[in-house]
């Protein structure tokens, strides 16, 4: 028996397993997953994090902060089952994702809050009082 390599990318006509599965299920297997987008923004008070993670339950996310690492990773499976007569079709679906961050020495770990709404991961990472902006003072001269 030999292995043969075919190029499957050029071919004008597609498998039918290909394009019944493409159709029905949004892709094969392979269909590559990407990582939810991060927005990071900060201001003189914290840093935010936005991480957009549309259908998933606050209780998908698990965030983690170990040494100055922020982690949040999210992991859902599902599967659905139809039984129509003598035909039955299972459904699996997994999405899983992780992103680091690494955490500047300003940022008080122990007070970072995070809320899930609209499809959006919201996470507030304050900064420590020595980072803050001192008020504006005068000098007088002597």
């Amino acid at each position: 028996m030999n292995l043969v390599k075919r190029n499957t990318a050029n071919r004008a006509f597609p498998t039918v397993m290909d394009e019944l599965f493409k159709d029905l299920l949004g892709g094969t297997q392979y269909t590559h997953k990407a990582v939810p987008p991060v927005n990071i923004r900060e201001t003189e008070q914290s840093f935010t994090v936005e991480l957009m993670a549309a259908g998933m339950k606050k209780e998908d996310f698990n965030i983690e902060v170990d040494n100055d690492l922020l982690t949040i990773s999210a992991e859902v499976k599902a599967e659905n089952t139809d039984e129509n007569g003598k035909f039955t079709r299972r459904e699996f679906s997994f999405t899983s994702f992780k992103r680091s961050f690494t955490l500047p020495e300003t940022v008080k770990e122990d007070d970072i809050n995070a809320a899930y709404q609209d499809g959006i991961l919201k996470l507030v990472l304050p900064k420590k009082e020595e980072a803050l902006p001192k008020a504006k003072r005068s000098i007088e001269i002597s």
